[in-house]
């Protein structure tokens, strides 16, 4: 199957994969996302932290850090955000 429109080349690389290969990677992304949403929840209800988090400025910015970080990168440590990050940002502002 082709994904294209006539004049324009490819739309979606996705598109032009077999079916069953489609059906299986949107069955491993809903999976991930639905795991991502599980641990991130677990995180939100353990801390107390308030739903409304999510809607902040900075929560996609982290969240696309993290999935550019890749595995085995470690999270800061509580020293990390309390010392040098925390300094770094009141600089920033």
């Amino acid at each position: 199957m082709s994904a294209s429109i006539a004049g324009h080349g490819r739309i979606d690389p996705f598109l032009s994969k077999p079916k069953s290969e489609q059906m299986t990677l949107k069955c491993m992304v809903k999976y991930t996302r639905n795991l991502l949403g599980k641990y991130f929840g677990k995180w939100l209800y353990d801390k107390e932290i308030p739903f409304d988090a999510a809607n902040s400025p900075y929560f996609s910015p982290m969240v696309n850090a993290i999935q550019k970080a890749g595995l085995g990168v470690k999270p800061p440590t509580i020293y990390e955000l309390s010392g040098p990050i925390l300094h770094e940002e009141v600089e920033e502002v």
